[in-house]
């Protein structure tokens, strides 16, 4: 049984999510007990230097050096409270993601992608191995570097009748779909929270929508839905990725131009309601009948209730239930599913599911960082997971 800290700070970068869990091999399938997740909320001085060498903003090589250096010491800082709080002292193994700072895409090809958080930082301040850089190798490979939390979904989410999908409202809205015949897809469908937020920011000096009370006291403006809805990157077939190199302030912008005067609230309803037909129009598409959510944006109420009122499979509505259901936290699914990918890589298990990121071949993600003590790696388990199993947690020793 190895037991790994998992952190990630997504593209809303308002704070540090970490979870623990003592994952194992159990033959074909993985068995994660969940130990618990926390939010580490980021400095305000970070959050400030992060906003503001986001794209489309210019930045200088001084400015990425300090951010990597200032995240990584706040992802030391979190792994270290998740290491003592969460998993008792006794961590095996902790799994960054770091901070996006640019998904470099091209013509629809990912060529690069960076996020910041100099793991060296991470594994002085916990004296742990850390896994870092997971995205890279994909991308190598010709896929998209994402959605890398695809894998936990796949695994977690066996075919059933009717197509069963997995959605993670994070800044960026990413969804994972399983076939009933087992065919797998995955890609994102393009803003969550990150045109919510930044609404909230810019005309109400609010960090975001508190359950969705804004969206719910505007009206939506159906001309800048049709302006935000003409982006090609929704007509574009996946695998694909995306990310606020895209969906920002200026794409926002470039909207309101035919609607000038938009009332604030009613700006924010619109926003509000493009995830949600987003998302409606994907579980159409593939005829979703059960939908599994996750991410911030759950516990935005009104953006879940429009995805309700407006998914439908055919003539019947989608069976719309959280992650919560399946033993894994809403708001802590993707630091979860960071653990797993480290996990995976430490044990020289390949981390991608190809149909997904749209890569060639799967491959082992990530780099490995010793801690204080030499880097000794277990042996590869011989056989390729099937199948993620979540069980309460264990006592520390016994066999999963």
């Amino acid at each position: 049984m190895t037991r790994v800290v998992g952190l990630m700070s997504g593209t809303s970068y308002d704070g540090i999510d970490v979870a623990a869990a003592d994952l194992a091999f159990d033959g074909s399938e993985i068995v994660l007990h969940p130990l618990g997740a926390l939010g580490y909320p980021m400095d305000p001085g970070i959050r400030e230097l992060v906003g503001a060498a986001l794209p489309p903003a210019q930045t200088s090589m001084a400015d990425v050096c300090r951010l990597d250096t200032v995240l990584g010491q706040a992802f030391g800082e979190a792994a270290a409270r998740g290491a003592e709080e969460l998993a008792d002292g006794r961590a095996d193994l902790v799994v960054s993601h770091g901070q996006t700072l640019f998904h470099w895409i091209d013509d629809g090809r990912a060529r690069g992608t960076l996020q910041l958080g100099q793991p060296a930082w991470i594994a002085e301040r916990t004296g742990l191995p850390v896994v870092s850089d997971l995205r890279s190798r994909d991308i190598t490979r010709g896929g998209q570097g994402a959605p890398l939390v695809s894998i936990l979904d796949v695994l977690l989410l066996p075919p059933g009748p009717t197509a069963r999908a997995a959605l993670n409202l994070g800044g960026i809205a990413n969804l994972t779909l399983v076939r009933p015949d087992g065919d797998v897809l995955a890609y994102d469908l393009g803003p969550a929270n990150a045109l919510v937020d930044l609404a909230c920011r810019r005309y109400f000096g609010r960090p975001y929508d508190v359950d969705g009370e804004i969206a719910a006291s505007g009206s939506v403006s159906e001309k800048l839905l049709a302006a935000l809805l003409d982006e090609p990157y929704f007509r574009r077939s996946p695998p694909k990725s995306t990310g606020k190199e895209l969906f920002h302030g200026g794409y926002l912008d470039a909207a309101l131009l035919g609607v000038p005067d938009l009332a604030p609230d009613d700006i924010v309803a619109t926003v509000t309601e493009l995830t949600a037909r987003l998302v409606a129009t994907e579980c159409g598409t593939h005829r979703v009948g059960e939908l599994i959510v996750s991410g911030g944006g759950v516990r935005n109420g009104w953006l879940m209730r429009r995805i309700r009122e407006l998914a439908r499979a055919g003539d019947a509505a989608v069976r719309i239930r959280p992650i919560d259901d399946l033993g894994l936290p809403s708001d802590g699914k993707e630091a979860y599913a960071f653990a797993l990918l480290g996990f995976l890589t430490f044990h020289g298990v390949t981390g991608t599911v190809p149909a997904c990121t749209g890569a060639d071949t799967a491959t082992v993600l990530g780099s490995i960082t010793p801690g204080h003590s030499p880097l000794r790696l277990p042996e590869p388990p011989g056989v390729v997971p099937t199948r993620l199993r979540i069980e309460p947690p264990v006592a520390r020793g016994s066999k999963a």
